[in-house]
């Protein structure tokens, strides 16, 4: 898939997951490009256009380890159950050093997770996975 394609999915996951949540999951959907060690936005969805790209290291917070490890294949994520205010709630491998960040800014994954919806809000974010996993982002630089 390229940009175009890939943010058309991200829309689509996160309309359906709202729709099953019955209120929004994530309000920030972004895709982030860490090629040539350097963080650049390629798509953003969400309150905080002007600062994500400035608070993005300190915002990383617990899932920094994991998204920075380079061990997650195309289609693979992680959630962060402490995530909270604009600490990332989750990430997905894109392609080739490019990456979905999830975020809730008002809430955490441990508290959207309390909601019993959240076992079927899951579904699209999954199929998300899938597709990503059949046709990865390819992206140049």
């Amino acid at each position: 898939m390229n940009l175009e394609e890939t943010m058309s999915a991200i829309r689509s996951c996160a309309t359906r997951m709202n729709a099953q949540y019955g209120q929004t999951v994530f309000d920030e959907w972004v895709v982030v490009s860490l090629l040539q060690h350097q963080a650049r936005i390629l798509g953003y969805v969400g309150p905080r256009n002007d600062v994500f790209l400035k608070n993005f290291s300190d915002d990383l917070g617990p899932l920094r380890t994991a998204l920075l490890n380079g061990q997650y294949q195309v289609g693979d994520f992680e959630f962060a159950r402490h995530g909270t205010g604009t600490k990332f709630e989750a990430f997905m491998t894109l392609g080739e050093g490019v990456y979905l960040i999830c975020n809730n800014t008002q809430s955490s994954m441990d508290a959207i997770a309390k909601n019993p919806k959240w076992l079927t809000a899951q579904v699209p974010f999954a199929e998300l996975s899938d597709k990503v996993r059949s046709s990865p982002m390819t992206h140049t630089v």
